[in-house]
């Protein structure tokens, strides 16, 4: 788009210096971007299908950080050395924060394959977001956005669904502080944070996620799990104070699932 052209330009040019060493084998096995967590994936087909639109949604605006936090892990689980695009509107970062590359580390992550544009406005973000995953050599692209999303309408969704599967790029919408609408999303979640459990001498644990899957096109939903990260293995695990039931399908505390259950139909 003509607003945009000449900040894609300088951004096309860093995702090619940047996925030079990356190539084709480094978009995700078979297709899919998955968690390495065996249950959740398998309960998926193998993942979150790439080249297709995945929303997350976060429980309540408490939780955007967290729906921030798992889109990223799960994002730089795949792609080699491919760069992830995070778009994301000023708003958004004024809510979410600064996001911090020596706590991704920390993580298991890097940083460095993190290439982060802010866009201006609603305008702007969607336009990048079209040219961004258009662009060759990228492992998967989160747009997040905070609030309302108007010009996120049924036909700019199929733009960029069309865009996202031609280039077989992964695209996670990040809906914060925002109520689903119908949409061409692939999968539709619902994100909280969830309790860790403690390490040794009381020390914080593994960060932990509470996933409601509220919509999928290719299968049957809703469905829950509670992921724990494991940074040594880069990959989700069960979490281990939880007993998984039949299906992997774990209880969300009520407020969670009061909170989900209205605005699961959209």
């Amino acid at each position: 788009m003509r607003e945009s052209s000449s900040q894609l330009a300088g951004l096309r040019q860093r995702i090619a210096r940047l996925a030079a060493s990356g190539g084709p084998e480094s978009r995700p096995a078979e297709g899919w971007l998955a968690s390495g967590h065996a249950s959740f994936d398998a309960a998926l087909g193998g993942g979150l299908a790439a080249g297709r639109i995945h929303e997350f949604f976060a429980a309540d605006a408490l939780d955007a950080t967290s729906a921030a936090a798992f889109a990223a892990l799960l994002a730089l689980r795949g792609g080699g050395a491919a760069p992830v695009l995070w778009l994301r509107t000023g708003a958004a970062g004024k809510h979410t924060g600064h996001i911090y590359a020596p706590g991704i580390a920390e993580l298991g992550g890097d940083p460095d394959r993190l290439l982060l544009v802010e866009a201006a406005d609603p305008k702007m973000l969607l336009a990048c977001a079209n040219d961004a995953i258009r662009s060759a050599g990228s492992s998967a692209v989160i747009v997040e956005s905070w609030g309302k999303f108007p010009l996120l309408d049924l036909t700019a969704g199929r733009r960029l669904a069309l865009g996202a599967r031609d280039a077989g790029t992964t695209l996670l919408m990040l809906r914060l502080n925002a109520i689903p609408t119908p949409s061409v999303a692939e999968t539709r979640w619902n994100i909280a944070a969830a309790a860790s459990n403690a390490l040794e001498a009381n020390a914080p644990g593994a960060p932990a996620f509470d996933l409601e899957l509220l919509r999928w096109r290719g299968g049957s939903a809703p469905a829950r799990w509670r992921l724990d990260w494991n940074h040594e293995e880069n990959s989700f695990r069960p979490n281990p104070g939880e007993t998984p039931l039949p299906g992997a399908l774990l209880p969300l505390p009520a407020r969670r699932a009061m909170a989900s259950h209205g605005v699961a139909a959209a």
